[in-house]
């Protein structure tokens, strides 16, 4: 008689891989405030591009500020390009039309729109800490007329370790 084994069952799930991947991207940010990762897939589950929030490509993280106030060219905010917008820059597949980005952060306005723009249908967000700002209802009223869906990641909260 052959011997027969089993699969795992304690793999993750296929939101907790692409959160996961996310979380991992926004480790490669600079922001000593908030690091946010994102991470686009296809409808049939293949990792399409990732990004995390930094600066432009040829700009140096030692020569841009990285203040949350003060004067507006004294901050990180003219500067710093989204991780949202960033995966969607860095994808040089063709098109998005119909992925879903994972994202640690709920998208500001001006990420929803390159969202909106590029043809991703869902958005599967970790935390919304700026709920209730006019940037985030803007980012909802244009997700829901565009017909984008969004909902918040909900973790099974088990702790994964990489090993690196």
């Amino acid at each position: 008689m052959a011997n027969i084994t089993f699969k795992r069952n304690d793999y993750i799930s296929w939101d907790e891989y692409f959160m996961g991947i996310a979380s991992l991207s926004s480790l490669r940010s600079k922001d000593p405030n908030t690091q946010v990762g994102a991470c686009i897939v296809s409808q049939d589950n293949k990792i399409l591009s990732m990004g995390y929030n930094g600066l432009p490509k040829g700009c140096s993280d030692d020569e841009f500020p990285w203040a949350r106030e003060g004067e507006t060219l004294d901050t990180k905010y003219p500067f710093v390009v989204h991780s949202e917008l960033n995966a969607i820059l860095n994808y040089r597949g063709g098109s998005l039309e119909g992925s879903k980005m994972y994202v640690t952060l709920f998208p500001c306005n001006e990420c929803a729109k390159a969202i909106i723009q590029a043809g991703i249908k869902d958005v599967v967000f970790a935390e919304n800490k700026y709920d209730g700002s006019p940037f985030v209802e803007a980012s909802k009223k244009l997700f829901n007329a565009a017909g984008v869906r969004y909902y918040q990641y909900q973790g099974s909260g088990r702790i994964l370790e990489i090993k690196v």
